[in-house]
């Protein structure tokens, strides 16, 4: 278990922890919450054994691997599945010392640890887990120099999940993820095989993928059991109660200083009075809980306009190509909240764009309302703000014949108060930073507002505030998240974008969320099928030697061309079989399940009907290599 004691630690002079401590269960799946800047990430940091504790301890099992996302991957030429495979260094390592050992005794240890350690089951794993955050099976054999920043943490993250740490830390997973990704990586950490700490802002991923809540506030750590939404339930009855005892203790002081205020002059009441001193000494006051910091959105209000404010009539868009949605005709009036749902690539932040004017119509026709104003965010956004200049230049910039109050107060609007104001934007937090994007977004009033993944970096009160704003705004919203939480509360209609168009989804979010979970969760033809060929592989040494002694036998013809052929074709047959067979195998590999405790027995007989398999295959290539010399050498 991972034991947190009466830790003490500061930054410039600053007391981020202060006697704190928790515990961990062994396998336990942990969500880390707090205000931004409590010190959560400084305390993955200390578990890590990058900084050093002033006081207390931090301990782990012996031996425990700790794994975490730090950076994204660096832009090269090696694939993104050979990048997430050497992720598991010790696998690595084994596999290159296997092609130099020649002691007899250090290669059967090395073989029987690349058993231990699942090895032979590595690809099947590795591209299962980049295919649930997003990169198809083309994509997967592409250079990570081919990807931005973005999806290079998406590999970042894919090559830790491959490497199965002891110990997971994993810090806002969900910023670099879409609905689909942050959803399958929600069911991932549910099964994963040992211990989980989350930071995480994302209350679905906290209240389903989580046994127990690390709460960090006042420099203390508390561990409550249950996800998200049961902690907060616990927290606002223990304020509660904290606030009625503070309020009766006050009360009671207030009483007693009034009857000290009233006698402590006169002779007669002078030993009641000072009674009554002693006793307000004594009476230890309590002080009222820190309420939850009020975030606040306000966006102004635009004025209404007749329907429809935007049409689309067989229009299609895309980048100057091939287009990548077509035959669009939709509808947008001024009270829509539209959600857009559609796996990685389909096409949701190109429709986005074509909303917002940022991208023009291919074809067909396309009517906005004369008087449309369109505000629109996208995360890039964030990273194009002006890092030298303060939030009161930005809005200055938009708004220059304004009065400085009058721009300070837009920004208070927004949660920037005076010091953020003036503070450049290098040094703003990265919530900080979105909430300035979504002012410019919507400082001028916009009948339509186009948030694509609005929540990355904010915290679960600035999500809660953007919630309230969204649903009392009065002009229509079209949102892209991942935040489920964020388009339950606002979304009335959900469109899904899908095979280059767009159409009316007839089920809810939780339908949604249940059919991009199945191929993955369920498997169920997936298993099926690794069953079906478990069964045809039973033995799978037999039938590799059954498909070799064939070819071998079909080797015995010499000279005639014709049966040289059909020597060939036997060779092809098997091949075609053996590696079929092997295919499925590595599907049942990939399956999470198999990795818990329960299932240990079925995954090594897998492993080695894998590895019986693959040399199989081996043996019919040098077979099919020799039938084709042969055959060439006989036809002149």
């Amino acid at each position: 278990m991972l034991k947190i004691e009466d830790i003490t630690y500061s930054v410039e002079g600053r007391p981020l922890f202060e006697g704190a401590s928790a515990t961990i269960p062994t396998g336990h799946k942990v969500g880390l919450v707090g205000r931004n800047g409590a010190g959560k990430t400084t305390l993955f940091r200390l578990i890590r054994g990058e900084l050093s504790l002033e006081g207390g301890t931090i301990s782990l099992p012996s031996r425990a691997r700790i794994g975490g996302v730090a950076q994204e991957v660096p832009s090269s030429e090696v694939s993104l599945l050979e990048t997430v495979l050497a992720a598991d260094t010790e696998r690595a390592g084994l596999l290159a010392e296997s092609e130099t050992a020649t002691d007899p005794g250090r290669i059967a240890e090395i073989q029987a640890r690349l058993a231990d350690i699942d090895a032979w089951s590595a690809e099947g794993r590795a591209s299962a887990i980049l295919r649930g955050l997003g990169f198809d099976a083309d994509q997967q054999r592409q250079p990570c120099s081919a990807f931005s920043g973005g999806w290079r943490m998406r590999v970042a993250l894919a090559g830790v999940l491959f490497a199965q740490p002891d110990y997971l830390l994993l810090d806002e997973p969900t910023n670099y993820l879409d609905l689909e990704g942050a959803l399958w990586l929600e069911s991932y950490l549910r099964d994963y095989p040992h211990t989980v700490l989350i930071i995480s802002h994302d209350r679905g991923l906290l209240n389903r993928a989580v046994q127990g809540i690390l709460h960090l506030d006042a420099r203390k750590l508390t561990y409550w059991q249950g996800g998200y939404d049961q902690f907060a339930r616990q927290m606002a009855e223990r304020r509660a109660v904290q606030a009625a005892e503070a309020k009766k203790v006050e009360a009671r002081r207030a009483h007693l200083q009034s009857f000290v205020d009233r006698f402590k002059a006169k002779a007669s009441k002078a030993v009641q009075a000072q009674s009554r001193v002693k006793m307000l000494e004594k009476l230890t006051p309590i002080a009222a809980p820190e309420e939850a910091r009020r975030a606040v959105f306000t966006f102004p209000e635009p004025e209404e306009l007749s329907p429809p404010i935007l049409t689309l009539e067989d229009v299609s868009v895309g980048y100057g190509g091939a287009p990548v949605l077509r035959g669009l005709s939709l509808r947008l009036d001024q009270d829509d909240r539209i959600a857009l749902l559609g796996r990685n690539g389909e096409g949701k932040s190109t429709l986005s764009k074509l909303f917002a004017g940022k991208l023009p119509a291919a074809g067909g026709r396309m009517h906005r309302s004369s008087r449309l104003r369109i505000g629109y965010f996208a995360q890039h956004q964030v990273d194009e703000l002006v890092v030298e200049e303060t939030p009161l230049a930005h809005v200055q910039r938009l708004r220059p014949g304004e009065h400085a109050s009058k721009l300070r107060a837009r920004l208070a609007g927004f949660g920037l108060g005076p010091d953020q104001a003036e503070t450049e934007v290098r040094r703003l937090s990265g919530g900080q930073k979105a909430r300035l994007s979504l002012l410019l977004a919507t400082i001028d009033a916009p009948h339509l507002l186009i948030l694509d993944e609005p929540t990355n970096h904010l915290d679960i009160e600035s999500r809660e505030a953007l919630v309230e704003a969204l649903t009392t705004y009065s002009g229509a919203v079209v949102l892209v998240s991942h935040d489920m939480h964020l388009l339950g509360l606002v979304a009335d209609r959900l469109w899904l974008v899908k095979g280059g168009t767009v159409a009316p989804y007839d089920g809810d979010l939780e339908d949604y969320r249940r059919l991009l979970l199945t191929p993955e969760k369920a498997g169920g033809r997936a298993t099926k099928a690794g069953a079906k060929a478990e069964r045809g592989a039973r033995g799978g040494a037999d039938a590799a030697r059954a498909g070799a002694s064939g070819a071998e036998q079909a080797g015995a013809t010499r000279g005639d061309p014709a049966a040289l052929r059909a020597e060939l074709r036997k060779c092809e047959d098997w091949l075609e079989k053996l590696n079929a067979m092997r295919e499925k195998l590595a599907e049942r590999l990939a399956d999470p399940a198999l990795y818990e405790d329960a299932r240990k027995r079925d995954l090594a007989d897998l492993n080695r009907k894998y590895a019986e398999v693959t040399e199989g295959i081996t043996r019919a290539e040098a077979l099919w290599l020799a039938a084709q010399e042969r055959l060439e050498a006989a036809e002149g």
